[in-house]
Formats: structure tokens, C-alpha cells, sequence
């Protein structure tokens, strides 16, 4: 890459986005512009496996408060909440789900409501605030999970990481195969085989192999005095 290139894509970008990138590398702009498209890179890999896991989650939790709320209270609808167990600001997300479902006059369904219902909101239903009041229900999505954390945790993990991509955040810095673990982890425990589908086509460790190597150096833990350090490539 020419020198022009790289301080056009600083201007363009912005120095402050590329910083990070900048001081991942030791300051050098060429190896900072391919890290930020490597970024990129992986940000777009792990973007399709979060949508598959994404989808497959809010639909199990979907049909597990179907059948609670249709068995409760006579109403599948369950994000009508009928037994006024959610807060104000799910009503509030629920009410702008509705609204958008219905747009341009179309019908509202249980599926379009779910389908606008943002990643964050699924999470927040396996809070310590719904402890007695929806895990119980709920926690028949993960039959081989017996506490909420178990599968909280990741998925608002998931839910932090989703956020970052969607703003062109930095993620390299990251625990990525961590989180693609969580990922898949989490797929497998709703339903063993959609899991194995989407792992099968993750891209995720497949990317995270093409990092660059002066990256790698930089995000690697310091040397313990006296510990073998590998030849460098």
C-alpha cells in the first residue's frame, strides 16, 4: 500500500478510529490499515454466526413463553404480558416492536413482533429480575443448563460483542475464540443439531488464523522471566 493510500484512509476514517488500530502495531499506519481490514474481516464472519444464533435463540425462548402464557393465561400472546411480569422498559420495547411489525398496514403476528424485537431485549430476560418469574419457563430452551448465569452470561457477552460490530468497533483486542466458543455453546444448547449446522460454517477460526502476526505479538500475555519464547516467523 502507498503511503498516499494509507494517509487518505487516516483522513478518511478519521486518525482517532485508526489509533487504536495504530497502537496495536506499534504506531506503523500501513500495518494499522491491515489490521483495521482484517477488523472488518472478522467482524463480518462472526456477524453471521451471531444471526444464527441471534434467530434460533429468540425463537425458542418465543415458543417456551408461547406455551407458558397460552397454558397461564389463555393468551399465546405472551409479549402482551398478561400477567404483568415484565417492566417498563420491556413494554417499551415491545410497544415499538408492534409498531414497527405493523408498518405500511401490515397484520400484526407474533412472528413480525419477535422478528423486531432487538438483540438485547432476550438477554435481559435472563436477568436476576425475572429469577422466579421466567426462568422457570424459560429454562426448558437449555434443558442441559440448570442456572440462568450459565446461559446469561454469554449471551449478554454476545449481545456486548454484537453491539460492537454494528458500531465498526474494533474487536480484535477481544477474546474471540472465547466468544466463539460462548457462541456455539449456546447454539448447541437450544438444539443440538441447528447447532452442529452453524458451527459448521463458521468462519470465525478460520479468520481469527489470518491475523496478522505483529497483532498477535502485541496482544500476547509478557513473558515470564526464564520462559521459553518462541522463534518469531
Amino acid at each position: 500500500m502507498s503511503e498516499a493510500t494509507a494517509q487518505l484512509l487516516r483522513q478518511r476514517f478519521s486518525a482517532e478510529r485508526l489509533g487504536t488500530y495504530q497502537a496495536a502495531v506499534g504506531g506503523d499506519l500501513d500495518q494499522a490499515v491491515a489490521l483495521y481490514e482484517w477488523n472488518a474481516t472478522m467482524s463480518g464472519a462472526f456477524w453471521i454466526t451471531l444471526g444464527h444464533v441471534e434467530v434460533l435463540i429468540r425463537n425458542a425462548m418465543h415458543q417456551q413463553l408461547t406455551e407458558w402464557s397460552t397454558r397461564t393465561y389463555r393468551e399465546p400472546r405472551w409479549y402482551l404480558d398478561p400477567g404483568r411480569v415484565l417492566d417498563e422498559r420491556r413494554h417499551q420495547q415491545i410497544a415499538k416492536a408492534r409498531e414497527q411489525a405493523t408498518r405500511d398496514s401490515r397484520q400484526e403476528t407474533p412472528g413480525r413482533v419477535v422478528a423486531e424485537l432487538t438483540f438485547g431485549f432476550w438477554p435481559f430476560l435472563l436477568t436476576r429480575a425475572y429469577d422466579r418469574s421466567l426462568w422457570p419457563h424459560l429454562r426448558g430452551v437449555w434443558p442441559s443448563r440448570r442456572l440462568r448465569r450459565d446461559v446469561h452470561g454469554p449471551l449478554a457477552d454476545l449481545h456486548e460483542l454484537r453491539n460492537r460490530i454494528g458500531h465498526h468497533e474494533p474487536i480484535f483486542n477481544r477474546p474471540l475464540k472465547e466468544l466463539q466458543t460462548k457462541a456455539l455453546d449456546l447454539a448447541y444448547w437450544t438444539c443440538p443439531a441447528t447447532g452442529d449446522w452453524i458451527g459448521s460454517r463458521c468462519q470465525v477460526l478460520t479468520v481469527l488464523q489470518a491475523r496478522p502476526w505483529t497483532v498477535r505479538a502485541a496482544l500476547a500475555p509478557p513473558q515470564r522471566r526464564g520462559q521459553h519464547r518462541p522463534a518469531q516467523r
